[in-house]
């Protein structure tokens, strides 16, 4: 068995990575939250529309500060089964990661009967990690020296800041941009990004950092009669490489490792409408991993170590409606839909892909507090809806008729939920 466990070990690592990196952040801020994430053509609050078109800033006729933070759970369970002499092994580990802060700062200038509106926006628009302990029971997590892995821990942060401006070329018609800066941290225990030792196996990884840039574009339309449309084209986010200064687990020094990973172009589409008390919105977007580095590369490098996580490009859609026909106290619901990214064939390099949730599921609530002050607050679910599953993979076992290294009779497979709370205080003046 244990040889068996060695085989397999040499790749079995790559899983945590995909766990943090590449998740869309559906909504920034309580408000755009509980809509769903639905803002690209009904800018109900400035951080949607600094978030998803900065055209729809032009909506706002006076200076707003907005202030967010979020408490996010995340609930992945992994799954594992290896072949051994004496029949299939299996097993299951659940994360044991706290909880996570999402914040969001964000202003925007405007003023009535101006042309010009601004914005600047600090988001944190991914942020989270996983954490399995060691387990004898379950293949993927028993020791690496059973040929397992032990106690898998990641964390990653993005960070975004957005520099927002606004023109109304008529009463109807606004276009924005918005240049992106970037800082994103990770820190991966062991490190799949580095070619394993034959006798000390993978290593671990300080924190690398990584700066990007990038840019929003965004039109927007309001015909004065409910119907509103919106369209905005983000780019990718083009980031420096991570490089990762390596320890083997005995504390010997490993060889350092350099991977970049950028952040996927977005193309969103939506269509709002407002009238009396409700506001109403449905956005669509498609975001793009396979023209991505990190993501467009897949399978193993000639020393083991992975080559890039090969998702799909997907599709998500946001819906969201507000009701105001309770003085000073807005409801609201949301719903988002988004596809898998991730191919059956190669589910093994995201193990356990915290990013796959299908379904999500918003409840919000605002209260005025006076004419300067309001609060916001909003309660998210999420769920994969089901397992993404697939062999489990080994550099040694490729061939050409194996690509990707397929271990006969093995399985991983992974499900999550998501649950967030979610708190914004508004100021205007």
């Amino acid at each position: 068995m244990k040889k068996l466990l060695v085989t397999l070990g040499l790749g079995i690592l790559p899983f945590m990575v995909m766990a943090q990196a590449g998740h869309i952040m559906q909504g920034i801020g309580a408000t755009n939250m509980s809509m769903g994430g639905a803002a690209t053509a009904q800018p109900v609050d400035i951080n949607g529309a600094l978030q998803w078109n900065p055209a729809a800033i032009s909506a706002f006729d006076k200076r707003i500060l907005s202030v967010n933070a979020g408490l996010f759970f995340s609930s992945p369970v992994l799954y594992s089964t290896a072949p051994t002499p004496g029949g299939p092994m299996s097993g299951v580990t659940k994360d044991d990661r706290g909880v996570s802060v999402m914040p969001a700062l964000a202003m925007v200038w405007g003023k009535k009967n101006s042309k010009h509106h601004f914005g600047v926006s600090a988001f944190g628009i991914s942020g989270f990690g996983v954490t399995f302990p060691e387990s004898n029971s379950n293949p993927i997590n028993m020791p690496q020296s059973m040929g397992g892995f032990g106690r898998i821990q990641s964390d990653y942060q993005l960070l975004q800041v957005g520099l927002t401006y606004a023109y109304q070329v008529t009463e109807q018609l606004s276009v924005g941009l918005a240049p992106t800066l970037n800082y994103a941290s990770l820190k991966l225990a062991p490190n799949p990004l580095s070619s394993p030792s034959p006798t000390r196996g993978y290593p671990v990884s300080d924190k690398g950092t990584a700066f990007g840039i990038g840019a929003q574009f965004g039109v927007f339309y309001n015909s004065g009669m409910g119907i509103k449309l919106g369209a905005s084209y983000k780019t990718p986010q083009s980031f420096s490489s991570f490089d990762f200064e390596n320890t083997y687990l005995d504390g010997s020094n490993a060889p350092n490792v350099k991977f970049k990973m950028n952040y996927p172009a977005i193309i969103s589409a939506g269509i709002g409408y407002s009238k009396h008390k409700i506001d109403a919105a449905l956005d669509y977007r498609f975001v793009n991993y396979t023209g991505t580095a990190g993501f467009k590369e897949k399978g193993w490098t000639n020393t083991a170590s992975v080559a890039g996580f090969g998702w799909k490009n997907i599709s998500i859609i946001s819906a969201g409606i507000q009701y105001k026909g309770i003085n000073k106290f807005p409801i609201r619901a949301g719903y988002t839909y988004s596809s898998n990214p991730i191919s059956s064939e190669l589910a093994f390099f995201s193990t356990p892909a915290t990013a796959v949730i299908k379904h999500a599921f918003q409840f919000g609530f605002g209260y005025e507090l006076n004419e300067r002050f309001n609060l916001n607050a909003v309660y998210h679910h999420g769920t994969s809806d089901g397992l993404t599953s697939g062999p489990l993979l080994s550099p040694m076992m490729k061939s050409p008729d194996n690509p990707y290294g397929a271990i006969p009779g093995s399985n991983v497979s992974y499900k999550m939920t998501t649950d967030m709370v979610m708190i914004g205080i508004n100021y205007s003046f």
